[in-house]
């Protein structure tokens, strides 16, 4: 296997890891957000005079939801954009 064949078997397993990291993590990110978006529903629903309470908790929540996705996001885009398993690939093969 040449130096260009295993490139470009690196890229194409690391596309696939990108979409399940941003697919996976966005999933559990929605569920999330879904499950918690509920749970405010149900217990504003009992005890209205809780309410800004709740929300502010609620938001909090969300945006450490989010907090976790946008890492998960940030990793796959360090992979799209500058791959260091290729660089990896390179030195390697050159020994």
């Amino acid at each position: 296997m040449n130096l260009a064949e295993l490139i470009s078997h690196v890229q194409g397993m690391t596309a696939i890891a990108i979409g399940v990291i941003i697919g996976l993590g966005a999933l559990g990110a929605c569920l999330g957000i879904a499950i918690m978006g509920s749970k405010f529903l149900e217990s504003a629903a009992r005890q209205p005079e809780l309410v800004p309470l709740l929300q502010g908790r609620m938001f909090l929540l969300a945006g450490l939801i989010d907090a976790a996705f946008i890492i998960g996001l940030a990793v796959a885009l360090l992979f799209a954009f500058s791959n260091p398993l290729t660089q990896q690939v390179i030195n390697n093969f050159a020994h």
